[in-house]
C-alpha cells in the first residue's frame, strides 16, 4: 500500500446538496422550500408563530419591572483595586476615577460613574474620586490612609 493509493471508504464523504440548479437536480425550481408564500422567500422567520394558536410568549403572564431611569455604575471591590495596583495596571500616585480606569482599559464604558464596595483590603495609599461607595468601603479606605471623594449623588 502506498500513500497515493489511499482513499476514503465509499460513502464517507457526502456531496453537499446544491439547491436551485435546474429541474434535473431534483432540487430545482423551489429549491426544497415548498411553494409560494412568505416562508418560501429568503430572510423571513416568523418568530413565536404557532399556527394560529396563542403563542407561548403571550400565554405566560408578565413578570417584573424594568426601570428605564435606573442608573448603572462600574462596580469595583477593594481587593480588585489592590490587585490592579499590585500588577501595575493602576498607578497608585494617580487618582482612581472613571477617566483613569478607562485609560488603563479596566472598564470599557463610563456608564453613570464608579462605585466602590468593601470586599477585601486596601494596602496602598490612593485617592479615590467616585460616584458612590458602601459604608464598609469608606471605613476600609480611610483606615488604610487613603482619601475618598464622593462626587455626584449615587445611592449607598
Amino acid at each position: 500500500m502506498r500513500l497515493n493509493e489511499l482513499s476514503d471508504v465509499n460513502g464517507a464523504k457526502k456531496d453537499r446538496k446544491r439547491v436551485g440548479r435546474g429541474i434535473g437536480s431534483g432540487t430545482g425550481k423551489t429549491a426544497g422550500r415548498g411553494v409560494k408564500g412568505q416562508k418560501s422567500r429568503s430572510g423571513v422567520a416568523i418568530k413565536g408563530f404557532e399556527g394560529g394558536q396563542m403563542p407561548l410568549h403571550r400565554r405566560l403572564p408578565k413578570r417584573g419591572f424594568n426601570n428605564i431611569f435606573a442608573k448603572e455604575y462600574n462596580i469595583f471591590n477593594l481587593d480588585r483595586i489592590q490587585y490592579f495596583i499590585d500588577n501595575g495596571k493602576i498607578n497608585d500616585k494617580e487618582v482612581i476615577n472613571t477617566e483613569n480606569l478607562l485609560k488603563a482599559k479596566l472598564i470599557s464604558k463610563e456608564k453613570n460613574g464608579l462605585k466602590i464596595l468593601g470586599r477585601g483590603n486596601l494596602k496602598s495609599k490612593v485617592a479615590f474620586e467616585v460616584s458612590g461607595a458602601s459604608e464598609k468601603a469608606i471605613k476600609l479606605i480611610e483606615k488604610s490612609g487613603s482619601k475618598i471623594t464622593i462626587i455626584g449623588s449615587a445611592e449607598k
